[in-house]
């Protein structure tokens, strides 16, 4: 059983201040997001979490050891920054689509997300220090089989772009769904999934399932540890071992 630290990172009232008191230019926007959201994830990533961008206004993110104090720092971080607030649900739970609804529901407690009196909100609690362990958090990196020969080289960006879009779709659905997984596209050709403890057949199985919705051939390494970046160094080097052995599944 893993026991997953999930944060919803709301931007506060973000929806009527891009269009107030006019609407704001699409580039500033796209500035603002990448900008806010690559803060976000060297703070976290100084403090061994993972970020994810998820929608750029909802960010997710895997905290497990982050305390309360540095959620408040990084909120005033945010602030001191950035002309929009942002505002914090901190969830748990036996796996990472528990602990998001958990994380969710403390922010829509406070308040909608365009209601323009909500600012900074902290809500829920981390998970205590005497009830973590070694193996909390458990990450699986997916990486597409030859991405570069069967797609990059071969097709228009545009095309290539799609298809591992379809891939990813199809596996963020099948981890969410039947195995209260939650998956992040990271770029080029990579998936980074927080997930509850699975067999390495129940992972072989996504796989397949992949294979036969999207057409796109996957492999992946799996990692555990006490925090995200001990799990997601733990399943990097897990999934050198699939190229460098041409195996499908390691680290479990």
């Amino acid at each position: 059983m893993t026991n997953a630290q999930v944060t919803l990172v709301q931007l506060d009232n973000y929806g009527p201040w891009t269009v107030t008191p006019e609407p704001r230019r699409e580039a500033d926007l796209q500035t603002l997001q990448s900008r806010l959201y690559a803060d976000l994830s060297q703070f976290l990533g100084t403090r061994d979490g993972y970020a994810f961008f998820t929608r750029f206004d909802n960010m997710i993110a895997v905290t497990n050891g982050i305390d309360r104090a540095d959620h408040r720092r990084l909120q005033e971080s945010l602030r001191n920054r950035y002309p929009v607030t942002v505002s914090l649900g901190i969830g748990s739970g036996a796996n990472p689509t528990d602990a998001l609804v958990d994380a969710t529901a403390h922010l829509q407690a406070a308040g909608s997300a365009q209601d323009a009196e909500r600012r900074e909100v902290l809500a829920g609690d981390p998970i205590a220090e005497a009830e973590r362990a070694d193996d909390d958090v458990r990450i699986a990196h997916f990486d597409v089989n030859d991405a570069t020969g069967k797609y990059t080289d071969e097709l228009d960006a545009f095309s290539t772009f799609v298809r591992i879009e379809q891939g990813y779709a199809a596996l963020m659905r099948t981890l969410h769904d039947e195995h209260d997984g939650l998956a992040f596209f990271v770029g080029g050709d990579n998936v980074i999934a927080l997930v509850p403890d699975l067999a390495r057949d129940t992972y072989a199985d996504v796989i397949e399932r992949v294979r036969d919705d999207a057409d796109m051939s996957l492999k992946v390494g799996v990692g555990a540890g006490r925090t995200a970046t001990d799990a997601g160094m733990a399943a990097k080097h897990a999934l050198e071992v699939c190229r460098e052995e041409g195996t499908t599944v390691e680290g479990v």
